[in-house]
């Protein structure tokens, strides 16, 4: 069989995976008001994510190098319909946690077995092709399915079974069958199905910029758009969502090109940027500096952060890939899930606004201390990468 056929059926099997984790994403406002719940509620909810994802990272990161890495994409895209069956057979508020703690399990199996899956299928010597094909399809996938539910809902008008929840049904099973068909590239190992990730030397600061990088994102898709809807925007939600990842998805090849290094000093400079304009838009109501500010931070966490940050895990732990991209998966989604909860919290207390003031200062503060750290003891070099 040509590598063609199984990188690209292992691609659309990790895009639908991820598909089915912001699919809800513009109905947040209408679950919170079936259950009568208010911002706290609902970023907890959206965190819940997290709660399925940390425990399948930290217990069973390496599950994949025991049972294969067909069974584990294979079982994510079943939780991924099985979470939005939930939804819309009971929509309220506790469906939604349950949904989303679900999701975070799928997408921890998908995303750990899937990287070291793809570098098998493309040979170790291409691991930086592998990771880019990896965070494309997955980038597309979180911000597709929030887009395709927000067009939807456009085109329907408001329904709790949009078109882009149908899709999913009927896509995931037969997807599920197919990656179990896929040919066995890997050699199981009587390893112990617990497996703790791992952190490879020298990676911290790849780690520390993802859950910088997923704070961020992780505010714009949670509490953005509930300052949208307070202002009679709810119908750019999905869009909102979909620019927040898919700009990334576009930077990527730019990302390709450059060191890992480099594209990472990028980042660091593009995060705090592009939430100051995405802030600004807030404040002054004007929805094009929302959508540029969600750009610029895009290109920044699923550009040029993710790539680096995967290729430079797989590229350091060449025997555990599996459980490096678990390790760093940890980082990102510490960021992604805490500093969200805590600004849900805030904005119950002191509003919307307020609570994205304070995590804007928060967050150039805590970049500022990271670089400064990394500068002391890495000179990151500028040299291209040559294809």
């Amino acid at each position: 069989m040509s590598k063609l056929i199984p990188v690209s059926l292992l691609a659309l099997g990790l895009f639908t995976v991820t598909f089915a984790v912001n699919l809800q994403a513009p109905l947040y406002d209408a679950y919170a008001a079936e259950s009568d719940v208010g911002a706290t509620a609902v970023t907890f909810a959206f965190a819940a994510y997290v709660g399925g994802l940390m425990p399948t990272l930290l217990l069973l990161g390496g599950l994949s190098d025991r049972i294969g890495r067909r069974v584990p994409i294979a079982l994510a895209l079943i939780l991924g319909a099985v979470a939005t069956a939930l939804l819309v057979q009971v929509p309220s508020w506790r469906s939604l946690v349950v949904a989303r703690f679900l999701l975070g399990i799928g997408t921890g199996l998908a995303t750990t077995a899937g990287t070291a899956y793809m570098t098998e299928i493309l040979g170790s010597d291409r691991a930086k092709n592998a990771a880019l094909i990896v965070t494309s399809a997955t980038s597309l996938g979180f911000g597709g399915g929030a887009l395709a539910t927000g067009i939807s809902l456009g085109v329907q008008g408001p329904t709790l079974l949009p078109a882009s929840y149908i899709a999913l049904f009927v896509a995931a099973p037969v997807l599920a069958v197919i990656a179990l068909g896929l040919p066995r590239m890997d050699k199981p190992r009587p390893v112990s199905l617990l497996r703790l990730p791992v952190f490879p030397s020298g990676t911290w600061m790849f780690g520390a910029a993802m859950a910088l990088a997923w704070s961020t994102t992780g505010i714009t898709i949670a509490v953005i758009p509930l300052e949208l809807a307070a202002n009679d925007l709810g119908g750019w939600t999905g869009l909102v969502i979909f620019l927040a990842i898919f700009v990334g998805f576009l930077c990527q090849p730019i990302a390709r090109r450059v060191t890992n290094d480099r594209a990472l000093a990028l980042g660091f400079v593009l995060i705090p940027l592009g939430f100051l304009v995405l802030l600004a838009g807030v404040w002054l109501k004007i929805l094009a500096f929302v959508l540029v500010g969600t750009c610029i931070t895009s290109a920044a966490s699923y550009g040029f952060t993710y790539l680096a940050s995967l290729a430079e895990v797989s590229l350091r732990a060449p025997d555990d890939r599996a459980r490096a991209t678990a390790g760093l998966f940890v980082y990102a989604y510490f960021g992604f899930s805490l500093p969200v909860i805590a600004s849900g919290a805030l904005a119950d207390m002191l509003g919307l606004l307020s609570a994205m003031v304070v995590f804007a200062a928060a967050q150039i503060t805590v970049t500022a201390i990271i670089v400064m750290i990394w500068k002391r003891g890495v000179v990151p070099s500028f040299a291209a990468v040559p294809d």
